[in-house]
């Protein structure tokens, strides 16, 4: 996705603040970084990377919680990830191109609009 806007990066002045892109435990920063300086070599002077905090079992316990507790600012990403997953044709990716499975990721968001719209 920050391939698909690099131009927005390139055109942002290095005298604003960073963007901030938050990854998840999963992910790796330094992959992610040597991967977008391949094709942007500056692109670490206009955004910076923050893993999302993990809640621990100490404070799951004092508000009185267990298990999976959703995180107010990752939560965006896991609700859009289970959006996609009710769309049938995104459960597996059989599409030969990325622009064939990026134009049906597209049209998953378009009927989630629509259905929203409608009610």
């Amino acid at each position: 996705m920050l391939i698909a806007n690099l131009e927005y990066f390139q055109q942002k002045p290095a005298d604003l603040a960073k963007t901030t892109i938050l990854l998840d435990h999963g992910d790796h920063p330094d992959t992610i970084q040597l991967a977008l300086e391949q094709v942007y070599p500056e692109i670490m002077t206009k955004i910076q990377f923050q893993v999302a905090a993990k809640p621990s079992k100490a404070e799951k316990a004092t508000q009185g919680k267990s298990g999976f507790v959703p995180i107010a600012v990752r939560w965006v990403i896991e609700r859009s990830n289970s959006w996609i997953e009710r769309c049938k044709n995104l459960v597996k990716n059989f599409e030969w191109t990325l622009e064939h499975a990026r134009t049906k990721l597209n049209f998953c968001f378009i009927r989630l609009m629509v259905k929203r719209l409608a009610t």
